[in-house]
């Protein structure tokens, strides 16, 4: 698969992303699967890979100003 952004070739990797939530709200998910750019680092994530991170967001605690989730979990 090529870069969108650079047409470099994007590699399997995981990483941890953060998602804002709400006005002071923040979510980090970790060791999410996704295609990373080797040239410059654009990443983009599979559809599969966000219908869960979606379920996760949707668990996250709306008064929590920062939640930590694991992707695997």
């Amino acid at each position: 698969m090529k870069c969108h952004v650079c047409g470099a070739d994007l590699h399997n990797i995981t990483t941890d992303l953060p998602f804002k939530t709400g006005l002071k709200s923040i979510v980090i998910i970790k060791d999410i699967p996704v295609f990373q750019c080797g040239n410059c680092s654009e990443y983009l994530i599979d559809d599969a890979v966000m219908e869960k991170i979606d379920a996760i967001l949707s668990r996250a605690d709306i008064h929590a100003e920062l939640e930590i989730f694991s992707y695997a979990a």
